[in-house]
């Protein structure tokens, strides 16, 4: 083999190499499988762009529309604790509880000081019947914000199902104390009241 031939086949080596390295940096590059699917009839959109379009389509009671819009901000950015949330929430309207808990778990993961995911979780724990997290829960948002009358409320409604009846009115004697228009509250603290 000449010195020429030899240049030639290094060089060719040497550009093949290149050529091998840009394409990993384009495959490093490029968003997991699946998580642009069913977008490539539109360009990519940010995750707070994804988050406005599921805002508008549940306002316009699109709750399957707007959850494939939290998927997909979900799939770009998963520590965002308000994506988490709403997906959580929009999962739970579409019926999901379970997967609803999972994600609002997900969210304490991040973020174990946010009163208002405690007390959203624990409604679907009461809804499945897992008291004891629910009151695990109401207890952590009452620790985290005591002025909040709703999870007073909440958590009265647990003590209710729970038939620990003198706890239930202490609780909204307390969501009334720090609300005083709440007639949720005012009723249910009369009909606990009159059972009696």
């Amino acid at each position: 083999m000449s010195l020429f031939q030899i240049l030639m086949l290094g060089a060719t080596l040497f550009f093949a190499y290149q050529i091998y390295r840009h394409v990993q940096e384009l495959d490093d590059a490029a968003p997991p499988s699946g998580a642009a699917s069913g977008t490539s009839s539109r360009p990519s959109l940010s995750p707070s762009a994804l988050v406005d379009q599921a805002d508008a389509a549940y306002e316009q009671g699109q709750i399957d529309e707007a959850k494939k819009y939290l998927e997909e901000a979900y799939a770009l950015d998963e520590t965002n604790v308000e994506i988490l949330n709403k997906l959580a929430f929009v999962t739970a309207k579409s019926g999901d509880r379970i997967r609803a808990i999972e994600l609002y778990e997900r969210s304490l993961e991040i973020d174990e000081n946010d009163d208002l995911t405690h007390n959203a979780i624990a409604s679907l724990y009461r809804t499945e019947g897992a008291f004891d997290r629910a009151k695990d829960h109401y207890l952590k948002a009452l620790e985290i914000d005591d002025s909040y009358a709703q999870t007073y409320y909440n958590y009265a409604n647990l003590l209710a199902d729970r038939h620990e009846i003198d706890e239930a009115k202490a609780m909204y004697g307390r969501a009334l104390e720090l609300q005083s228009d709440f007639p949720q509250a005012r009723d249910a603290l009369e009909s606990l009241e009159r059972g009696q």
